[in-house]
């Protein structure tokens, strides 16, 4: 499997819904094409309308993978 390159990494840990949205949104917007953005959410609802909204613009999830305390989302900007 090849390694993923991080471009940027956003730790939304203990931001709540739909700031965390939000703050990706943003991130993103600031981003070129084809570039990969990591961030760090909690989970429970952070992780699951983050990742759902995120595909819904259109990016793609390239990792969803749950640490102990947190959950670490993968993100290539389309």
């Amino acid at each position: 499997m090849t390694e993923i390159k991080i471009s940027q990494t956003l730790n939304l840990r203990n931001t709540p819904c739909p700031m965390n949205f939000v703050k990706t949104k943003l991130k993103l917007e600031e981003m070129h094409s084809g570039e990969v953005l990591e961030v760090l959410l909690d989970d429970g609802d952070p992780i699951t309308n983050v990742t759902a909204s995120v595909k819904e613009e259109g990016h793609q999830i390239l990792k969803v993978e749950q640490l102990r305390e947190y959950w670490k989302l993968i993100v290539r900007k389309v």
